[in-house]
Parts: C-alpha cells; structure tokens; sequence
C-alpha cells in the first residue's frame, strides 16, 4: 500500500483526520471524509490533482492514477439544490490519467471492470466490463477476459 492509499484509508481519524487532510493536499489530493472508499483502492502517481466530490463511492479494487475528477456538472448550483445525488464506481473500475466523471443528475454509476481511458469525460452511466473514450466518452469496447463480480445479480446482467 502506498502511502497516499494509506493517507486516504486514515482521513477520517478521529484525532489525526484533519492533518491527514492537510498531507494530501500537499499531494494535490482532494478526498473529503465524506467519500466511501472500499478495500484495495491503487493510486498511481500519488494522485497529483485528484478530486473527488463529497458524494463519491469507490468499491473493493479501484485504480486512480493522477488528475482524476469526480463531480458534479452543475458546480454554481448550491449542493442541497442540485439534482446530482452520488456517483458510484464499481468493483475494479480503473479510472486513467486525467479521467473526468461529471454527474448531472440522480446517480451515475461506473460499472464494475469498467475502464474510463486518459482524459475521457464521463457524462453517463455504464454497464460492466467497458471500455470507454473520448470527450464526451463513448463506448468504444468490453475487457477480455473479465469477470463480472459475484455481487452482481445474473438477472441485471440479461
């Protein structure tokens, strides 16, 4: 484990959690406590320029590199107005280098396995094991080889 993923498992420390904050700041991390982060988070690159959005959901196994973005597309909106709920990223999402996922409205969802390319910009939902691109990103593929995880129902999948 990295010490960046170690300083995002320790945010919420009760004694050490705003210092924690302060030392991931000087990383250009941007994690609120908020955030709900499963196991086995990677960060590469230290995460330089990382932001994640208070509604924020990263399960088991998700891979950040650096100048990932995770919010909201109505920023001057005040947050109790805005119709963006959470964004979700499923279990073993790799999200690349300078990635962009901009909600809304509701909750956006990543599927699990699904991999958002370099600088893509992320305006919708996906299904399981993707592979997407571009501003605005498309569909552009599935992943060889993977497996859905067990938590997904087989009925969601038809």
């Amino acid at each position: 484990m990295s010490l960046v993923t170690a300083l995002v498992y320790r945010r919420r420390h009760r004694l050490l959690g705003r210092l924690v904050q302060e030392a991931l700041a000087l990383y250009g991390m941007e994690v609120p406590a908020a955030c709900e982060i499963g196991p086995g988070l990677t960060v590469f690159h230290r995460g330089f320029g990382t932001v994640l959005h208070p509604y924020t959901t990263l399960g088991a196994d998700v891979t950040l590199y650096n100048g990932v973005t995770i919010g909201r597309a109505d920023p001057w909106v005040p947050q109790e107005l805005s119709a963006m709920r959470r964004v979700v990223v499923g279990d073993g999402a790799v999200l690349c280098a300078g990635a962009k996922v901009v909600c809304k409205e509701g909750v956006l969802t990543v599927g699990a396995g699904t991999v958002l390319g370099a600088n893509a910009v992320l305006t919708r939902s996906t299904g399981p094991g993707e592979i997407w691109a571009g501003v605005p990103a498309r569909k552009v593929g599935m992943r060889e080889g993977h497996r859905i995880p067990p938590t997904v129902p087989a009925q969601a999948l038809a």
